[in-house]
């Protein structure tokens, strides 16, 4: 698999034809990388000691913020390179943040739910003294949820003896989540692909769904409700299409009884095959680097709305180059981080907003994010991809040289 970091470094590369080298070389590198090791019991009473990972990569903006992800295979330059897009998304949304994200190397399936409680509480001890509601702001990610997101706030807030409800987002509503959160990358996808439209018309588009976890689901349904036709649904064991159009509602409740898509009545496809369907709209929201040298010539969509972290490499990027729109992760999934913003904002002000304002915030600001994009795409010549790179490179680096 290739190294995500330097998938990252290979990306920012084009930014040297904008901006002075020794300017770009504040994007290479991150601004702290703490690695801890820490006890861990299980049930049975044996102890593991356990390795978690808390990045900070750029705080000229504002604090880290970005998720925590539970993984067996979570490596140093993962979390590197998920903190540095964490810093560019945060700064394409125009959001106070630099960029941070954190990991355990785990297999969160193999834990009871008292073990994944003394995991939690156990990480949050060890980095403790890095996060902070103005220092760096962790979020759920890949296996975590808002109950071990309650679990990290409690323990701590229980070392500082103070609350200090902001420190941490993606919470439950009960202690001062937001509402809105547990859709809020699917809506905010949604409402990029509404914005798109808008500026390039499709006449009744097709679209295909890779991944169908929490944001794959709601973008599905969203898009479902709205009246478009979504033919094609996969999730890890595999896919389903019908070219007359799936009925979704059906599609999530098969999904939640049988834990498979697959059970479906529909043809069956493989995650492979979904990818190269001949649909008008691609949307990859599962895991990384699946749309790659191998098959980007196979890839038929006109536009490809990256939901996932990453899921198309820098080398299909030159394939796709000219031929597929590719509006980039950095924009698309920034709903979750956006509404988690003001859940931020919520928490420091005491003041809870109801749904239909945090929704209306919420599109105002994806729809201008993605027609900045467009707009600056077409007028530098660049890839969106590379417009919205430039756009938070921009922005980075004013903050950061205004420091000096």
């Amino acid at each position: 698999m290739k190294n995500p970091y330097e998938n990252y470094l290979k990306q920012i590369e084009f930014l040297e034809r904008f901006f002075p080298k020794e300017k770009v070389e504040v994007l290479k590198k991150p601004k702290r990388v703490v690695k801890v090791t820490f006890p861990f019991k299980k049930d049975d009473g044996k102890v593991e000691f356990v390795t978690g990972i808390r990045v900070m990569f750029n705080d000229a903006r504002g604090p880290g913020k970005g998720g925590i992800r539970f993984h067996p295979n979570v490596t140093e330059d993962e979390v590197k390179a998920l903190a540095a897009w964490m810093a560019f998304k945060n700064a394409l949304a125009d959001l106070p943040y630099g960029g941070g994200k954190g990991g355990v190397i785990i297999n969160p399936k193999e834990l009871s739910e008292t073990e994944l409680e003394r995991l939690s509480r156990g990480f949050i001890r060890a980095i403790a003294d890095v996060i902070g509601i103005d220092k760096d702001i962790p979020a759920p990610d890949v296996y975590t949820n808002p109950k071990i997101m309650a679990w990290m706030l409690d323990e701590f807030e229980t070392i500082k003896r103070q609350h200090e409800p902001g420190v941490i987002t993606g919470k439950p509503l009960s202690i001062g989540g937001s509402k809105v959160r547990n859709v809020a990358t699917a809506l905010g996808a949604f409402y990029v692909f509404q914005k798109y439209l808008e500026l390039n018309p499709m006449n009744n588009p097709k679209i295909a769904i890779q991944g169908f976890g929490n944001a794959g689901m709601w973008f599905a349904k969203f898009a479902h409700d709205a009246g478009f036709k979504v033919i094609a649904i996969s999730d890890s064991k595999g896919g389903i299409y019908d070219d007359k159009g799936l009925d979704i509602e059906r599609v999530i409740e098969v999904k939640k009884n049988t834990g498979s898509v697959i059970n479906y009545e529909a043809k069956r496809i493989t995650n492979e095959q979904l990818l190269t369907l001949d649909v008008d709209v691609l949307v990859p929201a599962a895991l990384e680097n699946q749309i790659n040298e191998n098959n980007a010539r196979e890839i038929k969509a006109k536009l490809i709305l990256e939901i996932a972290n990453g899921p198309v490499t820098p080398e299909a990027d030159e394939i796709l180059k000219g031929r597929t729109t590719i509006l980039p992760d950095i924009l698309v999934n920034s709903g979750g981080v956006i509404v988690s913003y003001y859940e931020w904002v919520q928490n420091r002000i005491g003041e809870y907003w109801d749904e239909e304002m945090i929704k209306k915030k919420l599109e105002r600001k994806m729809k201008e994010n993605t027609e900045l994009v467009i707009l600056t795409a077409k007028e530098k010549k660049i890839s969106e991809r590379e417009a919205a790179f430039y756009i938070a490179a921009q922005r980075i680096i004013d903050a950061q040289f205004a420091r000096l």
